[in-house]
């Protein structure tokens, strides 16, 4: 069965339903959040649609050294555009004894993935590896992408991914990535590609784990940076964004920035949406592209 199937129940798209708000995007959502990113690196669309089913959240968020301040804020902002939406948000020495089973999902957004690491210590990996795997919902962007994949002996290892290279500091700025087949279910109907904020962000392989399904690619990057002595050639066609199952629990990544990337204010409560519908997400086998 395609994996991503039963998101056209969580997220629908269909003719049938009536949009709970406006399409063009969510409420309570900024249209740039730094005067360094331009607000019509869109062209001033709203690139990905607007949920049209929803339902309320309970969402507990990474609040500590290795989160920059901006990129909290900006999911706090995604987490409260969805009706109902509910923020809490955990500091890192709560992280190991604090009840995960709680909240619907647990994000980590963008910083340090060693620095976010080292602050939850041992029982604060072990604590969001056993929420995730009694059914919880992962969302990591940029840092918390790094902190979830598998190829590193000092992250959560709940996606079965390495990085391409130890060469991370591949640079700043916009890159084109594009939505496949599978990932419209996910994301809506978007064509062609369109412009996302990329910094340092992971790009990954598949990992060697035999006791974690293989992810699914929902959006390719279609350009790519390669400064500091990064190898060139890798990032074109590897995922920007992708999911993939730990245990009973759903886990979204991405690798750039959607959050505060003007016209993609839709991705990541759409991400969040998905992420908490644990109870209809079937194995599936084999990397998808």
């Amino acid at each position: 069965m395609n994996p991503l199937i039963p998101l056209l129940v969580l997220i629908a798209l269909g003719s049938q339903s009536q949009p709970l708000f406006a399409q063009e995007t969510l409420p309570g959502l900024p249209v740039s959040s730094s005067p360094e990113i331009p607000p019509d690196i869109n062209g001033f669309r709203s690139v990905i649609p607007a949920p049209v089913s929803v339902r309320p959240l309970k969402v507990a968020i990474y609040d500590g050294e290795g989160s920059s301040k901006a990129g909290v804020e900006a999911v706090m902002k995604a987490v409260t555009s969805i009706p109902g939406g509910d923020v809490v948000l955990i500091p890192p020495a709560q992280m190991g004894d604090v009840d995960l089973s709680v909240f619907d999902v647990v994000v980590f957004s963008g910083g340090s993935a060693r620095v976010q690491a080292k602050n939850i210590g041992e029982l604060g990996k072990e604590n969001v590896r056993e929420y995730v795997r009694q059914g919880g919902g992962y969302v990591g962007i940029c840092a918390g992408a790094y902190l979830s994949c598998s190829g590193f002996d000092w992250s959560l290892g709940i996606l079965n991914a390495s990085t391409v290279s130890t060469r991370w500091r591949r640079g700043s700025g916009y890159l084109e990535q594009e939505v496949t087949p599978l990932g419209q279910s996910l994301l809506g109907e978007v064509k062609g590609t369109f412009k996302v904020r990329y910094n340092n962000g992971p790009v990954i392989q598949p990992g060697s784990s035999p006791h974690i399904p293989a992810y699914t690619s929902v959006a390719l990057f279609r350009t790519e940076l390669a400064e500091n002595d990064s190898p060139a050639g890798v990032m074109v066609n590897s995922p920007a964004q992708a999911v993939g199952t730990f245990g009973l629990g759903r886990v979204f990544i991405s690798s750039p920035h959607p959050e505060n990337t003007p016209g993609l204010e839709n991705l990541i409560p759409r991400a969040l949406l998905w992420a908490a519908g644990q109870d209809q997400y079937p194995a599936r086998q084999g990397n998808t592209p």
